[in-house]
């Protein structure tokens, strides 16, 4: 799941249809390969279910949500928010099917969604740092195509940072599990079932923008 949230700040009568389309494109790609990084990286470790379900695929019909990938972005888009809400149908794991080491298998495949969303950033980094010298890259007078960049390395940390927060079912808390050993696993897991009621807190109180927020400010200087 990825996902994130934001205040109203635009006026219906100046909506851009065009950047709206585009972001949403960019939204669109972004989920599809952390989604196909899941599946890639359960098959590679041994569980064929994702894969058996056509979930190895960079096609996004087979990891849209129609309500988190299509309805929310888009409602979020044309009334301005700040930031964009949404995600993709999760990836299905068995782990019975990872092995005697299935824990550190199981926290692999849930990074492997953030780590790709990485990879895109820096790609799309890197491809504006080609496009347009240094000393003008934050103009207002930059190309439609390294605007569309500029949300490619936006989004995809954001999702990525976002991701991380190691509370389940995020990734973050998948892969907190997998590090956790004895009292501390058995306490984490039985957080597990209120785990979208602590995103949800975090979120209303503005917590975790706090603590999201930095790390993703570091994470756009290194690259940007």
């Amino acid at each position: 799941m990825a996902s994130a949230c934001g205040t109203l700040t635009a006026p219906l009568p100046d909506i851009d249809f065009t950047q709206i389309l585009l972001s949403f494109a960019v939204l669109v790609i972004s989920l599809t390969v952390h989604e196909a990084a899941h599946a890639w990286s359960a098959n590679y470790f041994g569980d064929p279910t994702a894969r058996l379900l056509g979930r190895v695929s960079l096609n996004p019909a087979v990891h849209i949500d129609p309500i988190g990938t299509i309805v929310f972005p888009l409602l979020a888009m044309v009334t301005g928010l700040n930031f964009l809400i949404g995600w993709a149908k999760p990836v299905p794991v068995n782990t019975r099917q990872l092995g005697p080491h299935w824990k550190q298998r199981f926290m692999l495949i849930a990074a492997a969604g953030p780590a790709s969303n990485l990879v895109m950033a820096t790609v799309a980094a890197v491809a504006i740092r080609l496009l347009i010298p240094n000393d003008s890259i934050f103009e207002s007078t930059l190309s439609p195509t390294v605007k569309v960049l500029f949300q490619a390395v936006q989004l995809n940390v954001l999702l990525a940072v976002f991701n991380m927060v190691p509370v389940p079912p995020l990734d973050g808390g998948n892969v907190l599990a997998g590090v956790l050993r004895g009292p501390a696993a058995e306490a984490f897991e039985r957080l597990r079932p209120y785990g979208f009621m602590v995103i949800y807190g975090l979120m209303l109180s503005g917590i975790l923008w706090r603590l999201v927020s930095p790390v993703e400010e570091l994470v756009l200087s290194l690259l940007l």
